[in-house]
């Protein structure tokens, strides 16, 4: 009976484990994501947008437009008009993302 005990032990405290990990596995490209979208905005996009993006950047348009003004770009009535960040690189996926993180930081 002693033996049954500890092995039922044992292997609850592996799976409570394995679940702590999974968890892990699973959370990090969230933060890693977040952490991209929060260098790439301060690299790229604070300059003209200000740190919180608090500039020329409409939180209220839907973010496919806004995905879609990151990557092909948008003249503006006057300059500086915003440059096709994917001739740059950005990726839909990153565009995505980093309208995502400008409308947590527009206040």
């Amino acid at each position: 009976m002693k033996i049954r005990t500890v092995t039922t032990r044992f292997f609850l405290a592996l799976s409570v484990f394995a679940l702590a990990l999974t968890f892990l596995i699973v959370s990090a490209p969230a933060r890693t994501t977040e952490d991209d979208s929060a260098a790439v905005f301060k690299a790229k996009c604070a300059m003209c947008h200000g740190q919180t993006a608090e500039k020329k950047f409409d939180a209220t348009k839907p973010d496919a437009e806004l995905t879609e003004i990151v990557l092909k770009g948008k003249k503006a009535e006057k300059p500086p008009n915003m440059p096709a960040f994917g001739e740059k690189g950005i990726t839909a996926e990153q565009a995505t993302a980093l309208v995502g993180f400008m409308k947590t930081q527009k206040h």
